[in-house]
């Protein structure tokens, strides 16, 4: 009987010592159900633990709401977790979590690049919020450093990243280097770009990634709607191969850093390679970074029988013509 009674201490002291372990694994060394994946988490002013815990929960970033609060009450971090924008890794710890929502420093910044918008006006909102932007600039002129890792920028023609670094919205840490900022938005458009579309780059003209990234920054300035940047991208194609000038006023507003609703005669006279109006052919590069609807448009362009176009910045409208003469015509019942 005495045995027996051990036996039955033994075993519930051995249960008890077990779940104490799984507990504490749970806690400690457990996370989400979404390890391949790295969300963006939000926490607003006035959230309280049970929420965060269980919104966590239902986003596959922790593996239970009882663990990650035990842990928060455990440390003294019940009050003290700090609204704001957190990129959270599925295969973070309950412990990593808590310490990026705890700590001022982890905080992110939301910073938004506009489509089109070239590296010197993205170095200077990243300095806007706080983040190193003339280290940014400057490593945006040696592409080279991340052609190793990026076979898209393994081309000789390619001279800075202008044109790779996708426009869009990140969650950035003031503690990021700049290499890490340039090597997310470069994976960015690895993975926007994708492969298939890149494949059916107009082969027949024998163009590269570069120069599409070229061309769909000018039409990304040029024109707004999906369908007229088609139509676009359609007559430049058909200036290039005809051995026109581009002709483009966005290239001139790059030139002198100046953006007119016209352009004189001396304006397009303006000696520099990038000045579509006395240089045939595409610029060097790209003078912006353009998104997905200009690029697009570059690959697959519509097929007319255009050759000019003007577009009032104001209303957005766009006057197509196949001739001169009509051009002129749409330049004087415009008013452009």
């Amino acid at each position: 009987m005495k045995n027996k009674r051990i036996l039955i201490i033994g075993a519930i002291v051995f249960v008890i010592i077990g779940g104490v372990f799984y507990f504490r694994n749970k806690v400690y060394f457990s996370h989400g159900n979404s390890s391949d994946i790295t969300k963006i988490f939000s926490i607003t002013s006035g959230d309280g633990n049970g929420e965060i815990a269980s919104r966590l929960k239902n986003e596959g970033l922790i593996s239970g709401q009882l663990y990650f609060y035990y842990y928060l009450r455990n440390k003294n971090l019940l009050n003290k977790i700090i609204p704001g924008e957190y990129e959270i890794g599925g295969n973070m710890t309950i412990p990593e979590i808590a310490f990026l929502i705890t700590n001022q420093s982890n905080r992110d910044v939301k910073v938004t690049f506009p489509e089109g918008w070239d590296v010197k006006k993205m170095a200077e909102r990243l300095t806007a919020n706080g983040i190193d932007g003339d280290n940014f600039l400057e490593l945006t002129k040696n592409p080279k450093k991340f052609s190793e890792k990026y076979a898209f920028l393994q081309n000789e023609s390619i001279k800075t990243l202008e044109g790779y670094l996708f426009p869009d919205t990140y969650f950035l840490n003031p503690k990021n280097s700049s290499e890490e900022i340039i090597e997310k938005m470069l994976n960015n458009f690895e993975k926007k770009i994708s492969p298939e579309p890149l494949a059916s780059i107009n082969s027949s003209q024998k163009q590269n990634l570069n120069d599409v990234l070229t061309l769909a920054s000018i039409i990304e300035m040029e024109v707004k709607s999906s369908e007229d940047r088609k139509i676009v991208g359609g007559i430049f194609w058909n200036r290039l191969v005809a051995g026109i000038p581009l002709q483009s006023d966005i290239t001139l507003t790059y030139v002198s850093g100046v953006r007119k609703k016209q352009y004189s005669y001396q304006d397009t006279r303006t000696p520099s390679p990038y000045n579509t109006y006395i240089n045939k052919g595409l610029p060097p590069g790209p003078i912006g970074n353009p998104g997905s609807s200009a690029i697009e448009a570059a690959i697959n362009p519509k097929k007319t029988n255009y050759l000019y176009f003007l577009s009032d910045p104001e209303t957005g409208q766009t006057f197509f013509a196949r001739t001169l003469e009509e051009h002129n015509i749409n330049k004087n019942n415009s008013g452009l």
